[in-house]
């Protein structure tokens, strides 16, 4: 099996189908994995069913407690935009599930329903924009824990409850906050990830909030800025599969008029251990 380094982060490969994968190939999906953070599967017919038996052969699910469910399986949960509207799930720079004790391990997000252009969903790579930091911030930053949080999504009143995708959102009574380092050591593959993200890393524990998003704010723009991102162009048929614990995303939000689905299962994680 042959994957095809991307530019910036991830790897992508059409030389795989999914609905099959076991054994040595399923091996060869772990390690591209764990050596890229982000894989991007081409040309695949992944109904429901195979969605779902492709996730369990990675472990655990985790429930989504706030998209709605896909009506097919309550682990598969629909990322929705409808034509009427204008708010997208996931339109800024995050990291899924970081807001919890056990942050996910991964997401996998399938094509179901494409808009004629636009909708692209761009990836940054954490652990190696930690490796372009300075010596000395790494130091510093390898002493530091950082609050993360989803009620300024999610809580009552929170951004997305403002907007025309309230209806579609549950879990209201489900927000909540978790400390994280704000260097991890990856649990696969051992390298150091900066684990913040722009999207509910909200304050570093034990500063104010001024300090806090002087040092966050810079950290967002190192991401952004160092060459370790990239942007997925869906296709019908397309699968993406990424490390929560090590990449960002962020999906476009200029398909205004026209429907976008996906199905996504989220895989669960474990607490996350400081590099130190």
């Amino acid at each position: 099996m042959a994957f095809e380094r991307r530019d910036g982060c991830g790897a992508e490969t059409r030389d795989v189908d999914l609905a099959g994968c076991d054994g040595t190939s399923l091996d060869a999906v772990r390690d591209a994995l764990r050596e890229h953070g982000v894989l991007i599967f081409r040309d695949q017919a992944l109904s429901p069913d195979d969605h779902l038996a492709f996730a369990r052969r990675f472990g655990e699910i985790v429930v989504n407690k706030f998209f709605p469910e896909s009506g097919v399986h309550a682990e598969i949960a629909e990322v929705r935009k409808e034509k009427d509207q204008q708010m997208n799930i996931g339109g800024g720079w995050h990291a899924d599930h970081s807001y919890d004790e056990a942050p996910a391990l991964g997401s996998i997000l399938v094509a179901r329903e494409l808009p004629p252009s636009g909708g692209r969903t761009h990836f940054a790579d954490l652990a190696a924009a930690y490796d372009s930091l300075s010596s000395g911030l790494k130091r510093t930053l390898e002493s530091l824990r950082a609050v993360h949080s989803n009620r300024h999504l999610y809580g009552e009143n929170g951004i997305y409850r403002k907007t025309d995708l309230a209806s579609q959102l549950g879990g209201e009574d489900r927000v909540g906050d978790a400390i994280h380092p704000v260097v991890i050591r990856h649990p696969e593959s051992g390298r150091k990830v900066l684990y913040v993200n722009p999207g509910h890393t909200i304050q570093i524990e034990d500063w104010t909030v001024p300090e806090s998003r002087a040092l966050l704010d810079f950290l967002f723009d190192h991401v952004k800025g160092s060459g370790c991102t990239t942007t997925l162009e869906w296709e019908p048929g397309t699968v993406a599969f990424w490390d929560n614990r090590r990449s960002w995303h962020l999906a476009d939000n200029d398909y205004h008029g026209h429907r976008r689905l996906m199905h996504r299962i989220t895989l669960a994680g474990g607490p996350l251990s400081a590099a130190g």
